[in-house]
């Protein structure tokens, strides 16, 4: 039954976006921003109705680590379709998700993610990750913040996996802070018994910024292992 509402749920939610978003470009027809910042928070709203639908008690730490003053990038281990629902409507400004270019292709779906500037990845085309890479950075620079799983993909067995280094030069090219984010729980309440949603304790954990401005070469080299080990640490 948590199933069957939480699919009619997300269907009537994304059929209701179009006019929603009407009525906000009449209500702010030369304030674009404003309006982003409108679409921003009745996405938030529905991904937070979604985590409510499936049971899940959610559990945040470290989210006064989150800069406000200025855009980041967030590099979080990835288990579950849910670590988005649960991080999304959490971030306090707008923030471009990195995700596969195939999800831009769901019907509404693909139009929200473009209205909140999400960028596509073919992971089969180099080209195309260099230019989502390019296309972040400027993104960073008109103070969107990026938000990026450099495993690639979601882990199979829970363990967080090596990170792509190529996602890490968002943040040394743009000079912007590095925010690790650690989520856990999240496998239980779809990834165990797909399709089916049960309820789960999930824990989200903001670490502190790590400054990339003004490091050398040799600790942008390092900066994936450093992110990647202070993640592990932050899920115990």
């Amino acid at each position: 039954m948590r199933t069957v509402i939480t699919l009619i749920y997300v269907v009537v939610f994304l059929i209701a976006s179009f006019p929603v978003s009407g009525v906000q470009w009449l209500m702010s027809p030369k304030d674009k921003h404003r309006r982003d910042m409108m679409m921003l928070h009745y996405v938030q709203w529905g991904f937070r109705c979604v985590e409510k639908l499936s049971g899940s008690h959610v559990t945040v730490k470290g989210q006064e680590n989150i800069p406000t003053d200025r855009p980041v990038l967030y590099i979080s281990n990835h288990q579950s379709f849910y670590d988005i629902v649960v991080t999304y409507s959490r971030l306090p400004g707008l923030t471009c998700f990195i995700s596969k270019q195939s999800v831009f292709k769901v019907p509404i779906l693909g139009y929200l993610m473009k209205r909140l500037y999400c960028l596509g990845l073919d992971r089969s085309d180099l080209r195309s990750g260099l230019k989502v890479i390019l296309d972040a950075i400027e993104e960073v620079k008109q103070g969107i913040s990026i938000f990026i799983y450099p495993e690639g993909t979601r882990s199979k067995d829970g363990k967080v996996h090596d990170f792509h280094a190529g996602s890490f030069k968002v943040a040394t090219k743009s000079a912007c802070p590095v925010v690790p984010v650690a989520v856990s729980g999240t496998r239980d309440i779809l990834e165990y018994h797909f399709p089916n949603i049960k309820k789960s304790e999930v824990t989200l954990t903001f670490g502190k910024p790590i400054e990339t401005k003004g490091m050398t070469r040799d600790e942008q080299k390092e900066l994936p292992k450093l992110v990647h080990d202070e993640i592990i640490e932050m899920l115990g």
